[in-house]
């Protein structure tokens, strides 16, 4: 759909639906971001339709607003359009560039994180045109520490050492390549020899490595697989609870961005306190109802006070086993909330 309206009043009125905005600047263009719209779902703001067009306030609009924006035009219009909004590789969308005789499609940034590459090698392919990606890992057909975590919903502990170690694999040096729970297979381009290696990515979900690593690099990518059953007195203390959650998990040696989610019981799901420790740690809040509760609760320690307050005798046990998860701790009471920790 083409946008006929000035970009800036269009975002404040309506949420973007779709995650893909296409920039054109001539008849030819626009065929072509009618034909990418019909492979993918996508935005079209185009030259001759939008009134007032103003390619820089545009593009800032749209870099705020997308996960992905496609230019049909020359590299260096795209270059100079994005370069006053550039953030950095884990916050800047995707961004690609056609040409106008469609012979070429080119990954121009946030290609590992914000997926860049998959997008032009996906779009080449169904244009019939050439897919140009720079970047030396994926020409080396090596892995890069930063695809290995948006493939597998790992976090990056420090875009740095992700740079330093895509380097040491571009320069033929060993890196190890270390699962805690064995989930993925060996990536291209890694060892599990320690003997010659000088980097080493780590994926867990612990705080604190369990070796010293002090003579290599070392990069950590956290697995989010925590769920934690919550349940607190009304009116709780959104500060409090955020410092009672991070100190559990240190005394557990687990890293706070290992959390997945939040599970609780529907009477606290506008529990104010709960809401503020979901969007603090930006994960999913989980909500079960008192009658699922009820069916497990046997299984756990409960109390006539939460019975008579909430409906049913335990909270954040049954809530994380609702979750899915395999509790790895018993109910944890600290001022006035109680915590347990699961792990998916």
């Amino acid at each position: 759909m083409i946008k006929a309206l000035p970009i800036c009043i269009e975002m404040e009125k309506n949420k973007v639906e779709s995650k893909t905005a296409v920039i054109c600047f001539t008849k030819q263009g626009e065929l072509l971001a009618e034909k990418i719209n019909k492979f993918m779902a996508a935005d079209i703001y185009s030259k001759n339709s939008v009134s007032n067009f103003k390619l820089n306030e545009i593009t800032s609009s749209l870099m705020n607003n997308y996960k992905a924006l496609i230019f049909i035009g020359s590299t260096g219009i795209a270059v100079r359009a994005i370069a006053p909004n550039l953030k950095g590789k884990d916050k800047d969308p995707a961004v690609i560039v056609i040409d106008n005789s469609c012979k070429y499609v080119i990954s121009l940034i946030s290609g590992h994180i914000g997926g860049a590459n998959k997008l032009t090698l996906a779009v080449a392919e169904y244009l019939g045109a050439e897919p140009i990606i720079t970047t030396a890992t994926d020409n080396l057909r090596i892995e890069a520490p930063d695809v290995i975590a948006v493939d597998n919903n790992l976090v990056i502990d420090d875009l740095k050492k992700a740079k330093d170690i895509a380097a040491m694999l571009v320069n033929g040096e060993k890196v190890v390549f270390l699962d805690e729970e064995e989930k993925i297979l060996m990536p291209a381009g890694y060892v599990n020899d320690f003997s010659e290696a000088n980097g080493v990515v780590y994926i867990t979900n612990k705080n604190k490595l369990p070796q010293d690593y002090s003579n290599k690099k070392v990069l950590k990518l956290i697995r989010k697989n925590i769920v934690l059953g919550v349940g607190c007195r009304k009116n709780y203390d959104e500060e409090l609870m955020f410092t009672n959650v991070k100190g559990v998990l240190e005394q557990f040696n687990l890293d706070i961005r290992s959390v997945l989610e939040i599970s609780t019981v529907e009477v606290k799901k506008e529990e104010k306190a709960i809401i503020k420790l979901t969007e603090t740690l930006n994960v999913q809040l989980r909500i079960h109802g008192l009658e699922a509760i009820k069916q497990i609760q046997h299984k756990y320690p409960g109390s006539d006070f939460v019975e008579k307050s909430v409906g049913v005798r335990a909270v954040c046990e049954p809530c994380t086993e609702l979750s899915g998860a395999k509790l790895i701790s018993d109910k944890i009471s600290c001022n006035g909330m109680t915590i347990c920790i699961g792990i998916k």
